[in-house]
């Protein structure tokens, strides 16, 4: 797969779906991106139906995010994700409960791996043990998982990521804090299944004068370099 192939696009900024993420969406649907999602807070539900069904639509693979610790606020997010029609459902702590029901419902499901927790998220553990609950989830049926890499904070975020990533048995979504050329240069060594991008759209990281769509299009134009 190509980096292009990778990128996930997250109509999110500082870990909530932006109030007009269906515009963004409908704004920039033409562009050569697959994979777009959003986060389970910041939207009326009715809206985010609304919006998986447009990306639906456009022939899109879409995903919600759901940063939830608890079992019933992690279930919650995992059927409306069902209710929704996601294809996919990153993030919640694992449970038994929720990953029975994704699988009844047809969803791929990613939990977080490692110790997560706060808003917005930090990620704790050591690549040893993430690499063991990895591996429990494995034997579980899990699709993969998504790693918070970048908001590591019990050592270097890359050193952990690359391990990681390198050792899974299943797809790694490495989610977060991916926001300038030189990380993309990283995730690309390290070779995740897929990537995240949101808030560094949004905060014009790449074209300060430009749109969300002029900060879009820089990334794919600079991915197909990759």
């Amino acid at each position: 797969m190509s980096m292009l192939d990778k990128i996930i696009i997250m109509l999110t900024h500082n870990d909530k779906t932006v109030p007009d993420a269906i515009e963004v969406f409908e704004e920039n649907k033409d562009l050569p991106v697959q994979y777009w999602g959003f986060k389970d807070v910041g939207m009326e539900p009715v809206n985010m139906k609304v919006l998986c069904s447009k990306m639906r639509a456009a022939g899109k693979t879409s995903f919600l995010e759901v940063v939830s610790y608890t079992e019933e606020e992690c279930m919650r997010g995992a059927k409306l994700a069902a209710e929704c029609g996601f294809d996919y459902l990153l993030g919640t702590l694992y449970y038994d409960s929720v990953a029975e029901y994704v699988r009844e419902q047809g969803l791929k499901y990613l939990p977080f791996a490692g110790k997560v927790s706060q808003s917005p998220s930090i990620l704790e553990g050591t690549p040893q043990e993430m690499l063991a609950q990895e591996a429990d989830f494995a034997e579980k049926g899990v699709f993969g998982t998504d790693l918070l890499g970048y908001r590591y904070v019990d050592g270097d975020p890359t050193a952990l990521s690359s391990e990681y990533i390198k050792k899974a048995k299943r797809p790694v979504v490495l989610a977060g804090s991916i926001g300038t050329e030189e990380r993309m240069k990283l995730v690309k060594e390290m070779d995740p299944w897929c990537f995240t991008m949101g808030s560094a759209l949004f905060t014009k990281n790449f074209v300060k004068d430009g749109s969300f769509r002029d900060n879009l299009v820089y990334v794919v134009e600079f991915l197909k370099t990759l």
